[in-house]
């Protein structure tokens, strides 16, 4: 369930997060994009558990219009990236704000996992399996980028800055719509 989740084009924010969230990274600091996807996930079932325990309820119209925030605040970073951490070994910020978003992107999702698991006396057990499809699948988005950005800027010579620029871009472009759809009017 958890490979399907972020994997399902339908419901393609999980897929534009991770993409703005790897954009920046590429082949030689992969260790830091993992460590950020694995931030991801830990906080995103954190605010899972936290929901299917009912020790924290969130307004779902706020969260669904927080989830295009974070992408659109990850794409904005992105494209200040370059200038304020351009040599930096440092990824503590990315991490913090990983951590926030993925309790957002959590919330996001809550319900949904709350009604699956609501007849279930255990529900540890489904959330350690949803969180490692998560984290399959992640990987895997994570790794579709890291090949993109490779082959744009060694096959096509774009230089990093410029693709981390054009591809930030394009993940607000498409992000736009979402924030005015899940505008809590």
């Amino acid at each position: 369930m958890g490979l399907n989740h972020v994997l399902d084009l339908g419901a393609y924010d999980h897929i534009l997060f991770l993409s703005a969230l790897a954009i920046p990274f590429t082949f030689k600091s992969w260790k830091k994009v993992l460590v950020l996807a694995t931030v991801f996930t830990v906080t995103h079932c954190l605010s899972l558990m936290l929901s299917v325990y009912e020790v924290v309820v969130v307004d779902v119209s706020l969260i669904e219009f927080l989830i295009p925030v974070t992408i659109l605040l990850t794409a904005v970073f992105n494209i200040i990236y370059q200038k304020m951490l351009e040599g930096s070994k440092s990824i503590g910020l990315h991490a913090i704000a990983t951590a926030f978003f993925g309790l957002v992107h959590g919330f996001g999702f809550s319900n949904y996992f709350k009604m699956l698991v609501s007849g279930e006396d255990e529900k540890v057990t489904p959330l350690i399996g949803f969180a490692s499809g998560i984290e399959i699948s992640q990987v895997t988005v994570v790794m579709i980028v890291l090949i993109l950005a490779y082959f744009v800027q060694t096959v096509l010579k774009v230089k990093q800055p410029i693709f981390v620029w054009v591809a930030s871009g394009i993940v607000l472009l498409i992000t736009i719509p979402l924030l005015y759809q899940t505008f809590p009017w």
